[in-house]
């Protein structure tokens, strides 16, 4: 609960066009989304605008800040209408999607209490979201993008993000939250006793879970090869790893060094630090790995979240029948 409060005070109650009690159930529920719920600060964030959004929405409709009785009072219509308006602002649908989630949450927790009862909200049907799956790098190209980040002013550090990125299947919020005290001490020499059994990392991932992740031997070796180049004097609870001023390094500056490792090895947009989680899970799957141990090591909380890559598995194997076929009938030609 100590971590709940911190991010609840890290991240205000926002300026809500409502009267008091639904100001009041608003705060209660966002305090419920981080206590009971545990959700990141950043999906704090998106489920807060979503329903600040809609009351901002309620208020230029009926011209007056909106209570608990309106609430309850609300049409099929008008949460269509609202829908409708998100679309026309130029929201795309599984953003809409999301804010009518966030909405139904809302309503939901309200129930619960006691406080406003609507069964209308859920009746709307939520915009249709387009089919996708995620698009891993090959293994060919993510060792390519390791060994061209070997070749910069900040090569050592780069190459380590990269292959705990692609070796860990982290986040790039997971691998740069990570600390210097995450790191086994005497872990600088690939020759220390602390460097061979240093053979798990402990994450804090999203709604502030912890996992644990295998340390594969080339992860251990990239990040020891880093840490030998920092000073002997590092703060255990400073960042593993540093920007320009010392700082911890930013996700931006990651998504920047990427892209300009893309083009020089003239990769498609879809190469991104997140597609090098996508890989990690990918070829596990493709190497026999069971969709439950990948779940625990990616950090979803459903299974659902995982079987999206037996997909992108499925695609692969008829991209490599499709092109023997090809091959086939050309010989015979």
């Amino acid at each position: 609960m100590a971590g709940s409060a911190r991010r609840i005070a890290k991240s205000p109650d926002p300026d809500i066009a409502a009267s008091d009690d639904v100001k009041l159930a608003f705060a209660q529920w966002r305090a419920s989304l981080v206590g009971v719920q545990q959700v990141s600060r950043h999906t704090l964030q998106n489920y807060s605008r979503d329903v600040t959004r809609f009351m901002l929405f309620l208020q230029s409709h009926n011209g007056a800040p909106t209570d608990l009785q309106t609430l309850k009072s609300l049409s099929p219509r008008e949460f269509r209408s609202w829908l409708a308006a998100l679309r026309r602002s130029g929201l795309e649908s599984r953003s809409a999607a999301r804010a009518l989630s966030s909405l139904r949450g809302f309503f939901r927790f309200l129930d619960a209490e006691g406080l406003c009862t609507n069964p209308a909200i859920e009746a709307i049907r939520a915009p249709k979201l387009p089919h996708s799956v995620p698009k891993p790098v090959s293994e060919q190209a993510a060792a390519n993008l390791i060994a061209l980040a070997d070749d910069n002013a900040n090569a050592a550090r780069d190459v380590a993000v990269l292959t705990l990125l692609y070796g860990a299947g982290l986040r790039i919020s997971e691998a740069l939250s990570l600390n210097r005290g995450n790191v086994p001490p005497g872990t600088e020499t690939t020759n220390s006793k602390a460097w061979s059994k240093w053979e798990t990392l402990r994450i804090r991932g999203k709604g502030d879970k912890d996992r644990v992740v295998p340390v594969l031997p080339a992860v251990r070796t990239a990040i020891s090869d880093y840490l030998t180049q920092q000073s002997n004097e590092v703060d255990p609870a400073g960042p593993l790893f540093l920007g320009k001023r010392g700082g911890r390094l930013s996700p931006r500056a990651v998504q920047l060094m990427v892209q300009r490792l893309r083009a020089a090895l003239q990769l498609p947009d879809s190469v991104t630090p997140h597609a090098l989680r996508h890989s990690f899970a990918t070829h596990l799957l493709a190497g026999g790995g069971d969709l439950r141990t990948i779940q625990e090591l990616l950090g979803h909380a459903s299974l659902a979240a995982t079987q999206v890559y037996t997909e992108v598995d499925s695609k692969h194997l008829l991209d490599v029948y499709d092109k023997a076929k090809r091959h086939e009938r050309d010989k015979k030609r």
